[in-house]
């Protein structure tokens, strides 16, 4: 898992690897007899429009532009440029020559109070504060123009997600341009800051959306699909997902607003007034209407708020928004991000409807300390609103929420040219041009295909057949010494129905051969692997491998390399082999069913031997079992890999129930289990969020130890979610248990108190896990001879001092990538066995 979360998306490994060779240069010089610039607000960082530029001594005067952006030529004799806007104080700027870096101009609010800006000494108050008043207005008519107050509500929207290499300049000396100097025919200009950047990924989507309001339903019909770029070579469906996420469209009138997978307080939020500081600052032209500016700071700059602009039309008893400028203080908590801006307009309608035309977010990042930037944004169009009834109103019906039309991905230009509600820049419609030309070297045809292995994990053979895991290939245990493993999978280019996928592996110090062997049929087509959402399948597979009783890792492989090393040695292992016939039926809505019938053959070992209380001893026993799975998560996202799935966040609740269920007879002894967890992620606004995990089991018949509840021990020096760093594996075992795990991040809550803490941008982690349960005399083998007996080196314990429990409190986001925890056990701390009562846990996770 660390590695997945660390490498979560290969565009942008791939983006930063160009980001360095970019690196590499110095800026050639220019003449400079034409100055390019943009004016911001030095407080919410929006551009400014309108504002006026003039050459001193010359008086060679400029206008910016609505995104802020002026040029002007330069005079042989001007010195300075001197830039004003109304509301704002004016600010002369030295002309530097013989430079190509882009000049911005910070303009002070001249009506605002703080304390960096130190314009004057006011003292701020809410109370009698009209524009606290104005903002509390805004959010009272939040329902009066929301559209979807009418029966039915549609609209087209289009969005276009641009991945570039910011601030490239065509005539730097850097590794790219030295390799490949025709790249400097691909240079575009920011429409943002107008800085010149390198695109190399362009995604874009159009779709219509119908909304009904009673009964509520709202489904989403996505038309047409492309990506063109560097992160073809990759799972573009991962990538689309994740971008989707961190990328949100906003809605100024939520509580929270959900973005960069993190949570920011809105402007027009419940408690707005508590956080933000509100002023009244100018009234300004938008379109045809001349607008009240509301501007908004936070009280704290380190929180997770907004600085911006909200512009309302004067004299609209509706106070529908005509334009909102947001943009998040340069203090804040927040990883990689240098800049944000985010621009959103909105049209009346004539009933007062506030329909939203564009939804434009620009993010300037930095993945390490003095590395360049890098350019993504987000601009999504809207247009053809209405509010008449669908011709087909079946488009309601079922749980689906988002359909894809048939052949979405290969749409034609003709197409595009009609459902680009704003069009391509040059240079974007040139991106696969470019990258057709890089893929004639063969520098970067290999150097893609080795990030597309680091990443996905898998090593393509062909088109027909991929090898991997990668990361399971050398591994070491005490049982198997090394262990060398080779495996692999058929694609859908084999055949889009029928799939087989297995390993074999050999242990050096065992002299035992493993290996897995599976033949899948899925019900529906494949684009690329079995795996893909949805699945409807039936899979039959054989598996004869070591078993590590009580370590079950929950998104990684048990023979992943990087588990290798751990803190003590583990012999509780057997071998076993597994015949199982699985059922796999998975929703849109997200509720799964999964039915599966096993054979299981457990094989005694020296360390777990089958003796039962009478002495009798067994090599191995046999059990037959039918499992039944359900599972329900409204509104999961996740990466698909192929063979597992993470989740992109937690936001989303998830349910499982699980019963199992061996009759005497067919297996050796009855089993009759009941499982049921769920999961959430609960945000505190402003304050972090804690992410919770509860569970319950409880066994219903006479079974043997292997099928009773045992918790899962972590005995590697990573951090594991759903495991117990601290406990050694079959310590307890219990036939009614309680489980849970709680991990709180504060995001800086305390730390950005502190100075030097605060600078690195490091933040606290706090994690609670335990578990409770008891192990009734009907499964205690001591009470029952006719059941096998514990090992007879184990450590296992009955529960009868109260729950086990562990905490940790670590630092987070060091070195933006790294958590260190130290674990503390709380409970069962001097037992006559050893155990481990404190130690250092480790996890590289990249988030912002």
């Amino acid at each position: 898992m660390p590695i997945q979360r660390f490498s979560i998306l290969l565009t942008f490994v791939m983006t930063f690897v160009m980001a360095v060779a970019q690196l590499s240069g110095n800026k050639a010089n220019a003449d400079g007899f034409f100055l390019k610039g943009i004016v911001r607000d030095s407080v919410s960082e929006q551009p400014l429009a309108r504002a006026s530029v003039v050459a001193l001594p010359s008086a060679r005067g400029a206008v910016s532009d609505d995104r802020g952006i002026f040029g002007i030529a330069i005079h042989p004799g001007d010195t300075a440029l001197r830039v004003s806007s109304v509301g704002y104080r004016a600010q002369c700027i030295p002309v530097r020559r013989n430079s190509f870096n882009m000049i911005v101009a910070w303009l002070s609010p001249s009506t605002t109070d703080l304390d960096e800006l130190v314009v004057h000494k006011s003292k701020y108050s809410k109370k009698n504060n009209p524009a606290v008043e104005f903002a509390r207005r805004l959010r009272a008519g939040a329902g009066v123009g929301d559209p979807r107050r009418h029966d039915y509500y549609s609209y087209d929207r289009y969005e276009r997600i641009t991945l570039a290499l910011n601030d490239f300049h065509p005539d730097d000396d850097n590794l790219i341009l030295r390799k490949f100097p025709f790249v400097r025919e691909y240079v575009d200009t920011s429409e943002v800051s107008g800085k010149p950047i390198l695109n190399v990924s362009v995604k874009e989507k159009a779709s219509t959306v119908n909304y009904r309001r009673s009964p509520r339903s709202e489904k989403t019909t996505v038309t047409g699909f492309s990506t063109t770029g560097i992160d073809a070579v990759s799972n573009t469906d991962n990538s689309q997902v994740y971008l989707e996420d961190i990328l949100r469209e906003i809605n100024l009138y939520d509580n929270d607003i959900n973005l960069l997978q993190n949570r920011f307080v809105s402007p027009l939020s419940r408690i707005a007034p508590d956080f933000y500081k509100f002023y009244l600052t100018d009234t300004l032209t938008v379109g045809a209407d001349t607008c009240a500016v509301l501007s908004f700071y936070p009280f704290n700059r380190s929180a997770f708020g907004f600085t911006g602009h909200i512009y309302v039309a004067l004299g609209d008893s509706a106070m529908t928004i005509r334009k909102v400028e947001m943009s998040v203080p340069r203090e804040i908590n927040l990883n990689f991000v240098e800049r944000f801006y985010l621009t959103q307009t909105y049209e009346e309608a004539p009933d007062g409807s506030r329909l939203k035309t564009r939804d434009d977010l620009t993010l300037e990042l930095a993945p390490l300390p003095g590395m360049p930037s890098l350019y993504v944004r987000r601009n999504t169009t809207y247009g053809s609103h209405s509010f008449d009834a669908p011709a087909d109103s079946s488009i309601f019906d079922g749980s689906r929420r988002v359909f894809t039309a048939d052949s979405v991905d290969n749409r034609s230009d003709e197409f595009w040219q009609s459902a680009r509600l704003s069009p391509l820049t040059r240079q974007e419609s040139r991106v696969q041009s470019m990258l057709s030309r890089l893929g004639e070297s063969r520098l970067f045809y290999y150097g893609a295909r080795v990030m597309s292995a680091l990443v996905q994990g898998y090593v393509p053979l062909g088109d027909k057949f991929d090898y991997g895991p990668v990361n399971t290939t050398v591994s070491f245990n005490p049982i198997e010494g090394t262990r060398f493993r080779l495996g692999g999978m058929t694609t859908s280019n084999l055949s889009r129905r029928w799939f087989a996928r297995g390993f074999v592996a050999y242990g050096v110090r065992d002299h035992k051969w493993k290996y897995k062997g599976e033949i899948e049929y899925s019900f529906h087509d494949k684009k690329r692997h079995s795996r893909e959402f949805p699945v409807h399948s039936l899979r039959l597979s054989q598996l004869y491998d070591i078993d590590y009783v009580g370590q079950h890792y929950v998104f990684t492989n048990s023979d992943n390399f990087f588990l290798s090393l751990k803190r003590l040695t583990d012999r509780n292992v057997i071998y076993h082999r597994l015949s199982d016939l699985t059922y796999t039926l998975e929703l849109y809505n997200n509720f799964s069913v999964e039915a599966l019938l096993r054979n299981d053959r457990r094989i005694a070992t020296g360390w777990i031997p089958f003796v039962d209380g009478n002495s009798n001893a067994m090599s191995h026993y046999t059990e037959n079992y039918l499992k039944l799975t359900l599972r329900y998560a409204p509104g999961e996202k996740f990466f698909q890999s192929r063979s597992a799935r993470y989740p992109v966040n937690l936001d989303a609740p998830v349910f499982i129930l699980s019963h199992t269920f061996a009759p005497q007879g067919l297996s050796k002894y009855p089993v009759n289990k009941t499982e049921f967890s769920m999961q959430k992620r609960f945000w505190l606004s402003a304050f972090g969020y804690i992410d919770a995990i509860a569970g319950g089991a409880h066994v219903w018949s006479q079974s043997s130890y292997l099928d009773l509840i045992i918790p899962n021990a972590n005995l590697s020096y990573t951090i594991q979610p759903e495991s117990f760093a601290l406990l050694n594996p079959m310590e307890f075992i219990n036939d009614s248990q309680v489980s849970w795990f709680i991990n709180y991040s504060p995001n800086g809550l305390i730390f950005n108190l502190i100075p030097g803490f605060k600078k690195a941008k490091l933040r606290e982690a706090l994690s609670f896990s335990g578990f409770y349960g008891r192990l009734s005399d009907r499964n205690l083998p001591a009470l029952n001879p006719h059941l096998i007996a514990f090992p007879p080196e184990s450590t296992i314990s009955r529960m009868d001092r109260g729950p086990y429990m562990e905490i940790s409190a670590g630092i987070d986001n060091i070195f933006r990538c790294l958590r260190v925890d130290y674990v503390w056990r709380l409970s069962y701390r001097h037992p006559p066995y050893q155990i481990d009562r404190s130690g250092v846990r480790i996890a590289f996770h990249a988030t912002f």
